[in-house]
């Protein structure tokens, strides 16, 4: 257990730390909030059924996303006796899990209300539960994307899960179900994880 120490410190380092920088994000946000609403407005001002049931449906890939990539990769590791695939599996499964761990303790840090629940005439596509700051779904996707990019940094591993990130964050905005700041903190906090755990990752593929 003892060579599992030094891995434990930097991930609860690395988890404090973004706890720290997010506070900091809070405090702007809060400023941002008439733009917020006014944004969420706009976009909800453009919905129609085909886009709502697109969006719906990218918002909820990010729950097959999250779990088929690091298992899938495992998997093919063991298959083909690559250690290296294994040890990246690990590295994604962790950002994952740190997320949305930190994700867990800011919304209970910071409490802010769904758009729909500060501003009652905003009408969502559905009332999410819970707190709104920061967009969990933002920020397993942007941690996840980024993780498999640094993993294997080819720009057809690049492109699409930027590509796909991006998207879930538009989602919960089109939904109504997070204020844009929710989501450009989210991400930035995915995508810092990421970074911040990219020792994991193995070393070459």
């Amino acid at each position: 257990m003892e060579c599992y120490r030094p891995l434990r410190l930097r991930v609860w380092f690395v988890i404090h730390t973004l706890l720290f920088t997010s506070g900091l994000f809070a405090q702007e946000v809060r400023k941002g909030q008439n733009l917020d609403i006014h944004i969420l407005e706009q976009l909800a001002a453009q919905r129609t059924p085909a886009r709502t049931k697109l969006w719906r449906t990218v918002s909820d890939t990010h729950q097959y996303v999250h779990l088929g990539i690091p298992v899938g990769l495992f998997a093919a590791g063991v298959i083909s006796e690559d250690k290296g695939m294994r040890q990246n599996a690990a590295y994604i499964a962790t950002t994952t899990v740190s997320t949305t761990v930190v994700n867990i303790l800011l919304k209970k840090a910071f409490k802010r209300p769904r758009p729909f629940v500060a501003h009652v005439s905003f009408v969502p596509v559905y009332e999410a539960s819970g707190y709104s700051f920061p967009s969990g779904h933002t920020q397993a996707a942007f941690g996840t994307a980024t993780a498999l990019s640094r993993a294997y940094p080819k720009w057809y591993v690049i492109a699409p899960s930027v590509l796909w990130a991006g998207a879930v964050g538009y989602s919960r905005m089109y939904l109504g179900v997070h204020y844009p700041s929710d989501v450009l903190v989210g991400g930035g906090l995915g995508a810092a994880t990421a970074f911040g755990l990219g020792f994991m990752k193995a070393s070459s593929n």
